[in-house]
């Protein structure tokens, strides 16, 4: 059997020679950070190269980049930053139009509903690896997932996402439109009572899903700038955009991780609950596996080890709770396992990856 990369940043895109096979997007949120370093006098090159980055694709808004690419520099930025809620502050403080065609179809839209079914079907215009979905019988629900990069390494774009979306939703109806709630897969410490303050709403960290829900009559909202005739000339544009787009469903590796992280805390990462989270029969993912060279323990083991390091390089966050984070019941089980994983106990762990974030803040403060 082919065994997982152990590579995190290697599975996320940012290094991978198949790199035409990864989603990609305008860059938006890239550039907008970009913008931030500058205006604080933080040299770029070496957080570029760190991403898979070039100056070219920061500069060229006509170039596309890849969508682990910038979301591995989101979370570089938020760091040489000490900013913890970057992505949200992008999206926070900017005009909305710099989304470019997507806005404009969604803001000249007649209703709330008719605006986000529109961003529905043409979001990959702006972010292939962001598919999202309304659903609208009991409250008004928007659901996001990643497809063809890997969720789990993910904090600053998502964020930036929830965001340009809430703000959306109340710029093109002129009310503070608050949602019921917001949910986030990934974790947040220390909470940020600035983000729960601008939602206006309780925030679950650590979901299963990530979605905003609104009461359902928000859905039948209409919008201030709605345009019946410049709308349908838009979504002419956008569906011959859109007929440019190749499916990018992405690896099923990486589908799978998707599926496993949310789960692992709970102890429900089995097989037959991933297959059916991947809305597929435990015989078909199997068979899939197989076809693939894959071995779902080995998977669910590379995951939970890479899982781990990436916790272990959060200092405020206890090991008690990264051991439960990647589904065990204890530090010292936690611990055996991790030792096996990587030759090194989790205590030593974390202090190689502070000193190496250390010595890498120093290095982007020196312009190396």
């Amino acid at each position: 059997m082919r065994r997982a990369s152990p590579n995190l940043s290697m599975r996320n895109g940012a290094k991978s020679g198949h790199r035409d096979l990864q989603p990609d997007a305008m860059g938006v949120a890239m550039r907008l950070a970009a913008a931030r370093l500058r205006e604080a006098g933080i040299v770029l090159k070496p957080l570029l190269r760190s991403a898979g980055l070039s100056a070219i694709q920061m500069t060229n808004k006509d170039v596309r980049i890849g969508v682990a690419s910038q979301i591995r520099f989101l979370e570089l930025a938020a760091k040489a930053l000490n900013d913890p809620v970057l992505g949200f502050r992008l999206m926070h403080d900017v005009d909305l139009r710099h989304v470019g065609l997507l806005y404009y179809v969604a803001a000249s839209s007649e209703t709330l509903g008719n605006a986000l079914e529109r961003a529905q079907r043409y979001s990959s215009i702006v972010n292939a690896g962001v598919v999202l979905k309304c659903f609208g019988a009991r409250n008004f629900t928007i659901t996001l997932r990643y497809a063809g990069v890997a969720r789990h390494s993910d904090r600053q774009q998502m964020e930036c996402v929830v965001t340009a979306i809430i703000r959306f939703c109340r710029n093109s109806t002129e009310r503070r439109l608050n949602p019921i709630a917001v949910h986030f897969v990934h974790r947040r410490l220390p909470q940020s009572s600035e983000i729960e303050k601008f939602f206006g709403c309780r925030i679950e960290f650590a979901a299963n899903t990530d979605r905003i829900i609104f009461d359902k009559e928000a859905k039948q909202l209409p919008l201030v700038a709605a345009d019946p005739y410049l709308n349908e000339t838009l979504l002419r544009y956008c569906e011959q955009a859109l007929a440019y787009r190749r499916s990018r469903e992405g690896p099923l590796q990486i589908a799978i991780e998707n599926a496993i992280a949310p789960l692992l805390p709970h102890g429900k990462a089995q097989f037959g609950a991933i297959a059916q989270t991947l809305g597929v029969s435990s015989r078909t993912l199997a068979r899939r596996l197989a076809a693939e060279g894959l071995s779902f323990g080995e998977i669910l083991s590379q995951l939970r080890s890479d899982l781990a390091t990436h916790y272990l390089s959060d200092p405020n966050l206890p090991i008690s709770e990264i051991a439960w984070l990647v589904g065990y019941q204890g530090v010292s089980a936690f611990s055996h396992g991790y030792k096996r994983w990587t030759g090194m106990s989790p205590k030593k762990m974390r202090g190689k990856l502070l000193a190496s974030i250390s010595g890498a803040s120093a290095r982007v403060r020196a312009g190396d």
